[in-house]
């Protein structure tokens, strides 16, 4: 650390530190920029990393995993949260009369695997666990009540009551066909919608378009549930008001009707999943409790979280892994292996359990949403990526060129990631970002 106070480049690596936001593990590039006139083939200007500390361009790692990186978390997370705002109020390209169309707040929740450990509150008391009078005594012995009234951060929370009895096959294969039942969830409510109001799925299309936007949140046993915002448009999305015909009374039945029909199996083993019983559906209001503001933070704070919470890493897991060497719960530790003993029968190949086993199978992308719904994360960091550009010009940091006369010629290579203790303290004291516990040194 003081060595690096001491450097002459000192100012330039900080200013570099701070253009990543603070980023726990930039990533270092080495190599140089070229500007060419298409013309006469002219060097008009070049960027090279050799003039920079330790020779090497520090930029953000860009992940959405707050355990990873805060920083770039909340960017991620700022960023979806426009988003889904966006589909809800206007901005970002989408009409401020959208927020006139029907919206409904939908969760789906995974079926029961087994008994947990669970807090519940009622009228702000935290009730028992599992207390039961005449409780029955499994087959292995354990007795199947629990009187105890959890704290909020119990780290027994979503672990069985009877590890022995609980099925988690059955949870990692939920878990990995998640994604095909809510492909599934959404042909049906299309379907559903358009019966109700005596038509065809194709000549629905002619008049109303659905429109959702989903996050995927796991619970503390170990399972996934999505959390959607559907929305009715018009024909030509959300530029267009759906019909008057087109109620929310009407896609709250669908809803309903779609989650109770539709299943998934996973056909070696001849296993057929469906979602929970457990279905909450509300509408979204600009003045009620579900506001839009409320509903896109919601969806935006699962947006970085992953399995976490389950007391899983963060990492993938290599099969020649020691399971009983890993630092995590004994819950975790059985969902894994069982993604590793599933994942290695022929059959389940294309479930990539093994892949997947730090995510307990889940292997679909955590948020996702329909062409039509908003605007898209791509759009968003071009735009950051443009307003950045433009200040950079303005200030005279960056040439400006007319980008039709000039190549750009780039070469680049990756040469590490991460800081050093010393360097992740300085850091810290730059941008405010805290320091991790443990890990997070250089690769």
């Amino acid at each position: 650390m003081i060595s690096r106070l001491h450097d002459p480049e000192h100012n330039r690596w900080a200013c570099q530190i701070k253009r990543t936001g603070g980023c726990r593990q930039p990533i270092h590039l080495r190599g140089k920029v070229e500007h060419y006139d298409r013309a006469t083939g002219r060097l008009l200007h070049r960027y090279s990393t050799r003039h920079e500390p330790n020779g090497v361009l520090r930029v953000a790692c860009k992940t959405r995993r707050a355990s990873r990186c805060p920083a770039c978390a909340e960017v991620y997370r700022a960023d979806t949260y426009q988003l889904i705002r966006a589909g809800l109020v206007g901005g970002k390209g989408v009409p401020e009369t959208v927020s006139t169309h029907p919206c409904l707040f939908v969760t789906l929740t995974a079926p029961s695997f087994g008994t947990v450990h669970t807090r519940r509150e009622k009228n702000g008391k935290v009730l028992p666990c599992h207390a039961r009078r005449d409780a029955e005594v499994c087959p292995h012995g354990r007795t199947m009540s629990c009187t105890k009234r959890h704290r909020a951060d119990d780290p027994s929370l979503g672990e069985p009551l009877c590890p022995d009895c609980y099925d988690y096959d059955g949870s990692v294969l939920f878990n990995a066909i998640s994604p095909e039942l809510w492909r599934r969830f959404t042909l049906a409510l299309r379907r559903r919608f358009a019966r109700l109001n005596g038509l065809t799925v194709k000549a629905l299309r002619e008049h109303v378009g659905i429109a959702f936007a989903k996050v995927a949140e796991y619970q503390r046993r170990g399972v996934v549930h999505f959390h959607a915002v559907i929305r009715l448009d018009g024909p030509d999305g959300p530029d267009s008001p759906p019909p008057t015909w087109a109620m929310a009374d009407t896609l709250e039945e669908a809803v309903r009707h779609a989650a109770d029909v539709v299943t998934a199996e996973v056909k070696p083993l001849s296993r057929t999943f469906r979602w929970g019983t457990q279905l909450d559906v509300r509408r979204i209001t600009m003045d009620g409790d579900l506001t839009e503001q409320a509903v896109a933070a919601y969806i935006a704070k699962y947006a970085t979280k992953a399995a976490e919470c389950v007391g899983t890493l963060d990492r993938r897991i290599q099969p020649l892994d020691d399971l009983e060497a890993l630092p995590v719960r004994d819950h975790a530790r059985r969902l894994i292996a069982a993604c590793m003993r599933l994942g290695s029968e022929p059959g389940l190949a294309d479930l990539r359990l093994t892949h997947w086993a730090h995510m307990l199978g889940f292997r679909g992308h955590f948020s996702t949403k329909s062409r039509r719904y908003s605007t898209t994360l791509g759009a968003l960091r071009a735009a950051r990526e443009e307003h950045r550009r433009t200040e950079e010009i303005a200030t005279g940091r960056l040439p400006l060129f007319d980008e039709d006369t000039v190549l750009v010629v780039a070469h680049w290579q990756y040469a590490g990631q991460g800081l050093s203790l010393g360097e992740q303290l300085l850091a810290a004291a730059l941008t405010g970002v805290p320091v991790p516990s443990a890990g997070g040194g250089p690769r």
